[in-house]
């Protein structure tokens, strides 16, 4: 019943004043474990789509991924001021209410990308078990689900203490067996392929730091807060910072270079990858290896996924949901569980569900993240706790100005995005006809996405700072 005892009870509320411990340092450990996963491999293939070169591919990872997570960064910063999650502290910028509309599209994403990684650890695990044990390919998938999704419950449903045990095992055993894939496949690269890929153009190199900015830092800053929330409010803010990018940009820099290297090397990898992200990568492997890999896959998408069911709970409650934090997340492992179904054995290929996802959900995401990053920089006093639950507090029942900001980035931001994986999708674009058209030299590089970024940011500096200095004012 040991276990029991490390089931967190804190959910939506500031934590006291005696929990409260640990160092910026310790931030490293969730965020490289949830961003140390194989996947970032297979983004070096993703990367190359845009026709770009290698070279180009690798900056394009160092801006998408280090710039994404500084905004990362700077909303841990919300969390350590006022020991509260990130979906609670929002409510400072949307009004105790209004945060009902971003609250649901972090749900959405947090929902999204839990299941995306246990699809892909099911999908890695059912091709080793297949080609290592001659299992049915069926039963194969089912033992893979069962083994990913079980882990992520575990970890996601006891909360952060249980957490944060994890996640220190999880870093060290990937980072190790990660080296070993490196080690392994180093002499599948063919320097001369590498360096013979033709540059792109300056469209397909923002295209590919677009999807870095979408497909590895933007999903996570809507949960930046729930890990910081639990630090003294004397922690230095430029150490949150420096340990949160550091923490989950360094590996997948790493694995997005190496993986474009992979992919150069050979068109069949990259063919590959479309289908099955992970399991692709085996084909390079000694089959004595096929164990070790697909525990280190399997530990390095789970680690990610972790974070994402236990921020999904949170945000759940957040909006509204009468029930404790960890109910809600055994809620969102349901909802998980059947959308790895369809992806696993259903869906076509990953490719196409993962990148509509995150071009759809990532535009109104982006907007919302850039006004609560805004909102931290303009508030120089601590969120007022009691006016966080109150519908006559100082922040209000409604804030129309940040939701109408949301609306608005969100409709320009999918009028300047071309989704071409899935037919239900094929409406955004509508303003592509001013930069060139859907079949234009733009209409790959997905530039909504900084649109909405930018939308946001100014947008509510220049709406909402006189009224955060009243409330700032009525602080004092």
């Amino acid at each position: 019943m040991k276990i029991f005892n490390s089931l967190e009870l804190n959910g939506i509320n500031f934590i006291s004043e005696s929990e409260r411990k640990g160092t910026a340092r310790s931030l490293f450990w969730p965020w490289a474990a949830g961003n140390v996963s194989l996947l970032a491999l297979s983004y070096g293939s993703f990367f190359l789509g845009f026709g770009i070169s290698f070279w180009q591919a690798s900056i394009a990872a160092v801006v998408g991924t280090a710039g994404s997570f500084a905004l990362v960064g700077v909303s841990s910063i919300a969390g350590k001021r006022s020991n509260a999650p990130t979906m609670t502290l929002s409510r400072a910028a949307f009004g105790v209410k209004g945060n009902i509309i971003p609250g649901f599209l972090s749900y959405l994403i947090f929902v999204g990308w839990e299941t995306v990684l246990v699809a892909l650890a099911t999908l890695a695990t059912q091709t080793v078990f297949t080609r290592v044990g001659h299992i049915n390919h069926n039963l194969a998938g089912v033992l893979g689900f069962l083994v990913s999704a079980g882990l992520v419950v575990f970890g996601g449903v006891l909360g952060f203490h249980t957490i944060m045990k994890i996640q220190k095992w999880l870093t060290t055993a990937t980072l190790v067996l990660t080296a070993g894939y490196i080690a392994l496949t180093l002499s599948k690269i063919n320097w001369h392929l590498v360096s013979s890929v033709h540059s792109g153009s300056i469209q397909g190199f923002i295209g590919a730091m677009i999807f870095g900015i979408t497909g590895i830092g933007l999903g996570w800053v809507n949960s930046a807060a729930d890990y910081s929330r639990y630090l003294p409010r004397s922690t230095s803010s430029k150490q949150v910072i420096s340990w949160t990018v550091f923490g989950a940009s360094i590996v997948p820099i790493i694995l997005v270079i190496y993986g474009a290297s992979l992919a150069a090397s050979s068109k069949g990898l990259n063919i590959a990858i479309a289908n099955d992200p992970i399991g692709a990568l085996t084909t390079l492997l000694p089959t004595w290896y096929l164990i070790p890999f697909v525990i280190v896959a399997v530990l390095g998408l789970i680690g990610g996924a972790i974070l994402d069911l236990y921020s999904s709970g949170i945000t759940l409650v957040s909006i509204g949901l009468p029930v404790k934090r960890h109910v809600a997340a055994s809620i969102d492992a349901s909802i998980m569980a059947l959308g790895t179904i369809y992806i696993v054995w259903i869906a076509p290929n990953f490719i196409g569900p993962f990148q509509g996802f995150l071009i759809t959900l990532g535009v109104p995401i982006a907007v919302w993240s850039t006004i609560f990053v805004a909102d931290i920089l303009m508030r120089k006093a601590d969120y007022s706790e009691k006016d966080l639950f109150s519908t006559t507090g100082r922040y209000g029942l409604w804030n129309y100005r940040s939701i109408g900001l949301v609306i608005f980035g969100t409709f320009v931001g999918w009028g300047f995005v071309t989704n071409t994986f899935a037919g239900w999708l094929s409406w955004q674009g509508y303003f592509m006809g001013l930069i060139g058209g859907k079949s234009g030299i733009w209409a790959s590089a997905n530039v909504g996405i900084i649109v909405a970024l930018a939308i946001g940011f100014v947008g509510h500096v220049l709406l909402s700072r006189t009224s955060i200095k009243k409330q700032e004012a009525h602080n004092g």
